[in-house]
């Protein structure tokens, strides 16, 4: 249908007694219609044309309103989609800005600097950078002799050197150096003694915490730990027993954090292997016997 340009509700009805009309109102003219008659059908024909004009244009301006109405509807929701959009990439851009610039990011709350008590729990970065990538890491860093050697280090040392390390995301970022060293002396889990090994499990479970893992994962380990340490070995006389639940710890969490990365994933670690603790115990006491057997002098 074509446009109607003109609105016809404006529009005023010619007069057509008129001179101006004489041209239009003779070719009407007969014997049963005279000058006035025929003007008043010219009118009648107007009135007829504007009255359809009229009902044309009125539903043309609702289809224009409609049009409008749809068109500032689709803007708006394009509007709001894009919106949207720009939030999500701008929560995963800051996510990801999280992640590489962690420490840009803790919260510092408002409160006096920590008593002397509270600096003696800190605990060396190396260690620290190893559970932000969920790498193993040993237990010595949290035992009395590492929180020492953490505090010693962090008051004696001021080294700004930093070196590129590889990222959780496989990223390189730039790392303090003493972040990226491990310690000197450290003891692997399975030599580290009861005692330091019970010292260093809380303290531990507290850094995971502190670093934001997962809480499933968190109190995966935790019950890791309570069950080596109330496995019947954990307080048996016989130290090769003891032993084997400190080898089988250290073994089966190494292995944890590696696979945590793997296609395959991990497991859930708290669930004691008795078979591969056995296998443990064996290997150990075998050891110690053979390095006794080369250890005897010869009976003549």
């Amino acid at each position: 249908m074509a446009r109607i340009l003109v609105d016809p509700t404006m529009a005023q009805c010619p007069d057509f007694t008129s001179i101006e009309f004489q041209p239009s109102r003779t070719p009407l003219l007969s014997p049963v219609m005279d000058d006035a008659q025929a003007a008043a059908m010219l009118r009648t024909i107007w009135l007829a044309t504007n009255a359809t004009l009229t009902e044309k244009w009125q539903l043309q301006v609702a289809s224009d309103a409609q049009e409008v109405a749809e068109q500032q509807r689709l803007l708006a929701e394009e509007e709001a989609q894009s919106l949207e959009a720009q939030k999500v990439q701008d929560a995963l851009f800051a996510e990801e800005e999280r992640k590489k610039n962690r420490i840009h990011h803790i919260p510092i709350p408002i409160r006096p600097r920590p008593t002397r008590a509270a600096e003696s729990i800190l605990v060396a970065d190396y260690a620290l950078g190893k559970l932000d990538k969920a790498k193993f890491v040993e237990l010595y860093y949290w035992t009395n002799k590492g929180l020492s050697d953490a505090h010693l280090a962090f008051h004696t040392f001021d080294d700004d050197t930093v070196l590129p390390t590889a990222a959780a995301d496989g990223s390189t970022v730039w790392t303090v150096a003493s972040a990226a060293r491990p310690a000197t002396g450290v003891i692997a889990d399975r030599l580290l003694n009861p005692l330091d090994f019970s010292r260093a499990v809380p303290r531990f479970i507290v850094s995971l915490e502190q670093r934001g893992w997962v809480p499933s994962r968190v109190r995966m380990l935790a019950k890791f730990f309570a069950v080596l340490m109330l496995h019947d070995y954990w307080t048996s006389d016989n130290q090769f027993e003891q032993r084997a639940l400190l080898a089988y710890q250290e073994e089966q969490r190494r292995a944890w954090h590696q696979a945590i990365s793997q296609p395959a994933g991990a497991w859930d670690i708290s669930i004691l292997d008795e078979a591969e603790l056995s296998r443990c115990f064996d290997r150990i006491y075998h050891a110690e016997r053979s390095s006794v057997f080369f250890r005897v002098p010869p009976m003549y």
